[in-house]
């Protein structure tokens, strides 16, 4: 092991390797909520040092984990804390290779972040379809892992949608070149489709073709006043028929949110003087006038009495405020205290029946539980937390059973966040929902997943493990496939 540690240090140079203290911030996942002991990090500078470290790796026993931007809230990047392992960051990785607007695609290299995908794409007038908070930290690589979403799946799709080609590094040693641009090609398996999504099981992708969209030169968004919250699935509707393929972002905000958004950041300003218990969040992307169907919209909303107020961002600083308002709704952002986390998605149709029954547990299991969501309603997408209630809970975390994490000193017993879990995850089941919207399953989710997928499906999982890692040398009982193993 040892000189395995050492041949890897020598291959990499004083720049490509982290050791001792300095793994600190790799060792422990976004959420510090996952953590693990690394023999060592790695950061090779290219393919080759890949596929040296993969042929090193293999040879001496040691578990590979792949990391990005270290983004991830599901703990798939996390080292491990029972059996040899290394880290492999693809942080030095961060060259775009190729920007090509006639063809509407771009290739990079897994570090590159998302933020630079889409600072790349509009330099030469064209845009990348998918965007979320953390932008400027989580990486291609990382991305197509997990096949992240954001707020504008419903009109791009998820990373999944994005990916025309990948170069990926497979547990043998070998090289999968797959970086074609292509629209179309019929000639097999799809093979990408293997390894997005899949959390670095198959192998490690070191380079991406990406699709890019035409530069929609107009944007704006509104935030409308929801005044019956069943009738959310009709206000969507509404909307799609209004707007069609301009319709980029709808997002759901409660007013817990706003409130507390508004109180931690000064900056940040309430937008209408009207309150709602839920608010929508819309954005339209288009080459021509928003103005107008946007009015259009509102005013047919408020008349079906779907809204009870409505909002639309004259200026650039307006525009902003609104999508500051969404970027700092995360609990870690407004709350001392995250709870129990989920990333759910259910038909959009469902989302309000699907919230009273959450609602209703929560209030069964514990009086001072508070459920806290918001999220991507235009494809019923839902972040949702359960927690005490800060106001009502006054016992010091210190006091009781804690099951948070180091930034998360969570004051509530491992029975009742069991029982949390087990009730929200069967809810969602019963939707016809899954438990793993755009976070991925990493090891947060990993033994739940058989409550979701037949043994039909978990087995087809494990076996695409098996034939591709039969030694499970990459991020080895992670991942879906991982629950039956």
């Amino acid at each position: 092991m040892e000189s395995a540690i050492s041949e890897l240090k020598g291959l990499l140079g004083e720049q490509g390797w982290v050791a001792g203290t300095d793994m600190a911030s790799y060792s422990i996942d976004w959420r510090a909520t996952y953590s693990g002991v690394p023999l060592l990090v790695t950061r090779p500078a290219n393919v080759a040092e890949v596929v040296a470290i993969v042929n090193i790796c293999r040879r001496a026993g040691i578990a590979i984990v792949s990391q990005g931007g270290n983004t991830g809230l599901s703990g798939g990047a996390a080292p491990y804390t029972d059996r040899p392992n290394i880290i492999v960051s693809t942080t030095r990785m961060r060259a775009i290779l190729d920007v090509s607007p006639d063809s509407f695609s771009i290739t990079a290299e897994a570090g590159v972040t998302i933020q630079e995908i889409q600072e790349a794409a509009m330099a030469v007038d064209r845009e990348f379809g998918v965007d979320w908070g953390a932008r400027g930290t989580a990486t291609v690589g990382g991305a197509v892992s997990t096949d992240a979403g954001g707020i504008n799946v419903l009109r791009s799709g998820t990373m999944r949608d994005q990916v025309l080609g990948l170069e990926v590094v497979l547990p043998d040693g070998q090289v999968w070149d797959g970086l074609r641009s292509l629209r179309k090609d019929a000639s097999g398996y799809g093979l990408k489709h293997l390894f997005v999504g899949a959390e670095g099981t198959l192998g490690l992708v070191t380079k991406v073709v990406l699709k890019l969209e035409p530069l929609r030169s107009e944007r704006q968004s509104f935030l409308a006043a929801i005044a019956d919250f069943d009738r959310v699935p009709e206000l969507y509707s509404l909307a799609q028929a209004h707007f069609q393929q301009s319709l980029a972002a709808f997002e759901l905000i409660p007013e817990l949110g706003i409130r507390l958004v508004c109180k931690k950041y000064p900056s940040v300003s309430r937008p209408m003087s009207t309150i709602a218990n839920w608010y929508v969040l819309g954005q339209l992307a288009a080459n021509g006038p928003l103005v107008e169907p946007m009015g259009e919209f509102l005013t047919s909303a408020a008349e079906l009495g779907l809204i009870s107020d409505g909002v639309v961002a004259q200026t650039g600083a307006q525009e902003a405020n609104l999508w500051s308002l969404r970027d700092e709704l995360p609990p870690d952002r407004v709350f001392d205290q995250i709870g129990v986390k989920f990333d759910i998605a259910v038909p959009t149709s469902q989302v309000p029946a699907y919230h009273r029954e959450i609602v209703a547990l929560a209030s069964r299991l514990d009086p001072d539980l508070i459920v806290y969501a918001f999220g991507h309603l235009g494809d019923g997408n839902l972040h949702l937390y359960m927690m005490l209630d800060p106001d009502t809970n006054t016992q010091p975390a210190s006091d009781l059973a804690s099951v948070g994490t180091a930034m998360d000193p969570e004051p509530m017993n491992t029975v009742l966040k069991q029982a949390i879990v087990d009730g929200v995850d069967a809810c969602t089941w019963k939707f016809g929902g899954t438990i793993s919207a755009e976070h991925g399953v990493g090891q947060e989710l990993r033994d739940r997943m058989a409550g979701q997928k037949s043994t039909v499906e978990l087995e087809l999982l494990a076996k695409v493990k098996q034939a591709i890692d039969p030694d499970g040398l990459f991020n080895p009982n992670r991942g879906a496939h991982g629950s039956i193993l």
